[in-house]
């Protein structure tokens, strides 16, 4: 089979860094941290009373006050995302053939505010069941693909990939090889998470997987620092249009980057230890590139994993040195968790969306927060601390990896 090209023709962000594509990149260069004390519940018995919360959303901006009742938290951001997208690239249009444009969502939890209310409600009340009639509908995780359908009467390829950690990365490339194998000419796909609840720290932190930095929760998110002490939970959505190159050139479309291989493992190793020699994490970097049919000289920036725990930092690290070789030391390699914190499910999107930018605009984007480089680190490698760094960008890298040793990365190239 002939593959079809795959390109990147719309964009949509609603992130802790703002509810644009425009405000999130800005502040990603200019390397704004999102963290700031919880507003949605009183953490204050919380070990961790902090997280990337979106700020200033207003739901009404996207839906009428009735509807808005009807769909959780993390749904919002991933329509909203959505329209924003759809908006930028035209593939609503007149004359797009609409059974031909598909919906791949990604979420690891879907709708846990939905869940948590229902359950603390019932919890409070006489043992009489008085549930919601849209509880289910507004809490299962592949509900957000099927409203972006109806949104637009889109009726190609609709699920939702659940993967923790990796959720969007892994739909983006379902996405991905759905349209170069001809079976849709374009898919809106991205992911969104909205799990900053008691639920959600409460849950991640009897993990003890997040940092408990309260007094300074700007600088809590630092990868590679010595001093870190696990990730900064946030929340929000991104939303990208791959469309058929073909497709994209005959309606006059923008053209941002070009998607041209992705790759999936497993660790085998733990249920949220990565494996110490970082073996998934080359095995699924190795497939990225073995799929795009691209040398690993030809990559000039990954955005990591990077979310800031001892563990995991280090081992996607080793994994990277393995693949590459010497040309590790002549690339750049950042973690935007930095500054977003952690967004789970939707982490994918919004990375690959800062890799996509990174990739049209040669402008690498730092990873903040780095006062005490940890010793175990490799000091040739450029990790772009603190400060965004321009250089020619022909190809770069975007990695996910979750709990339960899902692994998943994607292949982004300068468009020609």
């Amino acid at each position: 089979m002939q593959l079809k090209r795959v390109v990147v023709t719309g964009l949509g962000a609603v992130t802790p860094l703002g509810n644009s594509v425009s405000e999130y990149w800005n502040n990603i260069m200019l390397g704004v941290s999102g963290a700031a004390p919880i507003t949605r519940f009183d953490a204050s018995k919380f070990k961790t009373r902090f997280a990337c919360e979106v700020k200033g959303f207003n739901p009404e901006d996207y839906f009428d006050r009735k509807e808005a009742r009807k769909l959780d938290t993390y749904t919002w951001y991933g329509i909203a995302s959505s329209v924003q997208a759809v908006k930028d690239s035209g593939i609503d249009a007149d004359g797009i053939d609409k059974n031909e444009v598909g919906v791949i969502w990604g979420s690891g939890i879907g709708g846990l505010d939905t869940f948590q209310t229902e359950t603390f409600a019932f919890a409070k009340g006489d043992g009489t069941p008085r549930f919601n009639p849209f509880f289910i509908p507004k809490m299962i995780a592949d509900i957000c693909s099927g409203h972006i359908s109806m949104r637009f009467g889109f009726r190609g390829p609709n699920f939702t990939t659940v993967s923790a950690c990796a959720s969007s990365t892994n739909a983006m490339i379902d996405a991905f090889n759905y349209i170069r194998m001809g079976k849709a000419v374009a898919i809106v796909t991205g992911g969104s998470e909205a799990a900053i609840n008691e639920s959600g720290i409460g849950g991640f932190n009897a993990c003890q997987a997040m940092s408990t930095r309260n007094d300074e929760p700007s600088k809590a998110s630092r990868p590679y620092d010595k001093d870190r002490d696990g990730f900064v939970l946030g929340e929000g959505g991104g939303a990208i249009i791959l469309e058929e190159l073909e497709h994209a050139l005959a309606r006059g479309a923008k053209i941002y980057a070009e998607i041209i291989g992705g790759g999936m493992s497993a660790d085998a190793h733990h249920i949220t230890a990565p494996h110490p020699d970082g073996l998934g994490a080359t095995l699924v970097m190795s497939r990225a590139l073995k799929d795009a049919g691209i040398d690993p000289s030809e990559i000039d920036y990954i955005n990591t994993h990077g979310t800031s725990t001892p563990l995991g930092d280090l081992a996607e690290l080793k994994a990277i040195t393995n693949i590459f070789g010497e040309h590790a030391y002549l690339m750049n390699i950042s973690s935007t968790k930095s500054m977003t914190g952690h967004l789970l499910g939707a982490a994918g999107a919004i990375e690959a969306i800062a890799t996509i930018m990174a990739v049209q605009t040669d402008i690498v984007p730092p990873t903040i927060n780095n006062e005490n480089p940890d010793p175990d680190l490799d000091p040739r490698l450029n990790l772009t601390f603190n400060t965004l760094q321009k250089r020619p960008i022909r190809a770069a890298i975007s990695n996910t990896f979750g709990f339960g040793g899902h692994n998943a990365a994607v292949v982004i190239k300068k468009y020609q």
